[in-house]
């Protein structure tokens, strides 16, 4: 195997040799040519052969030229072929150029856009919220009734911007059915900001809606819960427009069962001289 490298070594060196030291007579290779050339061209020669001929020597004359210098060429590049593999070079594309008018143009709207859903004309976008029922509670009744007695106050610690409108209730037997509703007139920049009531929070369902020109709070007692005996007190908390407020046109009304029989109380809250400047 090292007898066969040394001689391709050998001959790969006595290649290189030849190819360098190879250099063909361009001159007299030239010089035949031209000759040729001149004698086709005398006037007071006679050409042995067809003209044809002439050019053909011509042709293959330089043929023969440019094959030995392929030849030489090519014994060359078998010589040098193993000595370093050719580098292989790849042409990359330059980045091109925005143009200016690529981006100022608008954009090109989408193709095939999902179509909307149409609507008749007048027809909402989305169905209204449907507003609680509020029940009607007997307005005519008087503060006491059976073992229910009711009281309407202005919280004192309301101010010129927002007040607290209490609703108190007794009982002295057990409710098992309880609504209690409290009216605010509407007398400017009145809003709802709150309420609350002494029962359990999870015994009642509370709604707020406006109705009528009133800001209208109702507290129902759920099936299945009851308020034992005692003092309870449910209020409203609402905003209004600066100033002393009068709650002469605000009420409230109220029905309960007690022993199997339905009772009703109703009432106002008629403001006193010291209530005035807070209500």
């Amino acid at each position: 195997m090292t007898m066969r490298r040394d001689v391709h070594d050998e001959l790969r060196a006595r290649l290189h040799e030849a190819a360098g030291g190879h250099e063909p007579d361009r001159a007299r290779i030239l010089a035949r040519i031209e000759r040729g050339m001149t004698e086709q061209t005398r006037p007071d020669h006679r050409a042995t052969r067809p003209p044809v001929f002439g050019w053909v020597r011509v042709i293959a004359a330089t043929t023969a030229v440019a094959g030995v210098l392929g030849v030489g060429g090519y014994a060359v590049a078998s010589a040098v072929k193993d000595e370093a593999p050719p580098q292989q070079a790849v042409e990359v594309s330059p980045t091109p150029t925005p143009s200016p008018d690529a981006t100022s143009r608008a954009p090109l709207p989408p193709v095939d856009p999902a179509p909307s859903t149409s609507r008749e004309p007048g027809e909402p976008s989305s169905p209204p919220s449907k507003t609680p029922a509020v029940p009607a509670l007997p307005s005519g009744a008087g503060t006491e009734d059976g073992p229910l007695w009711s009281d309407g106050s202005v919280d004192p610690h309301s101010n010129d911007f927002w007040a607290q409108s209490d609703v108190t209730v007794k009982t002295s037997e057990k409710l098992t059915a309880l609504t209690v509703q409290l009216r605010i007139k509407q007398t400017g920049g009145v809003t709802s900001a709150g309420s609350w009531r002494s029962a359990p929070e999870d015994d009642f369902t509370t709604t707020v809606v406006e109705q009528d020109g009133f800001l209208v709070y109702t507290w129902v007692l759920k099936p299945g819960r009851s308020v034992w005996a005692g003092e309870w007190v449910f209020a409203g908390q609402y905003d209004h427009d600066r100033g002393g407020r009068d709650a002469k046109d605000d009420r409230y009304a109220m029905t309960a069962t007690a022993g199997g029989e339905q009772h009703a109380v109703a009432g106002t809250f008629a403001a006193n001289e010291d209530d005035e400047g807070d209500s």
